[in-house]
């Protein structure tokens, strides 16, 4: 592997796993749909929540904008951060992205998630709905 974790190097028992999400999410702030997809990754982690992450494809990134916040994670690596203005309303560091992640989670890269405390998200599971998702 070329960019490892280095957190996971030093913690090798710490679990975190990608899978495909079957079903639809989308993104909410005030009235305007910040992203949608069927293609979403949920990623688990031990210790945190299952957070969701949506393909940058699948981001309407007309409503945001990089900030200029930036985190680091030992397992995920370097997050950057994006505000959303819609609707005449602002707030910051809605959603963040491991452009660059560690070899252990590039199913997230070219990803999105949300923070569920500042937008609206809704996860549909295909097992919950009688309508298609194909």
């Amino acid at each position: 592997m070329a960019n490892p974790s280095p957190g996971l190097k030093r913690d090798p028992s710490h679990r975190i796993t990608t899978e495909p999400f079957d079903g639809v999410v989308t993104v909410r702030f005030s009235s305007a749909i910040l992203a949608a997809s069927k293609h979403a990754r949920l990623l688990k982690e031990a210790g945190h929540p299952d957070v969701l992450y949506i393909p940058f494809e699948d981001v309407y990134f007309d409503f945001l904008r990089r900030s200029g916040t930036s985190t680091h994670c030992p397992f995920k690596g370097d997050a950057s951060y994006w505000d959303v203005t819609a609707v005449g309303e602002t707030r910051t560091d809605v959603m963040w992205a491991y452009e660059h992640p560690y070899d252990e989670v590039l199913a997230i890269r070219d990803h999105g998630a949300f923070y569920p405390h500042k937008v609206q998200i809704e996860a549909v599971r295909q097992d919950e709905t009688d309508r298609p998702i194909g």
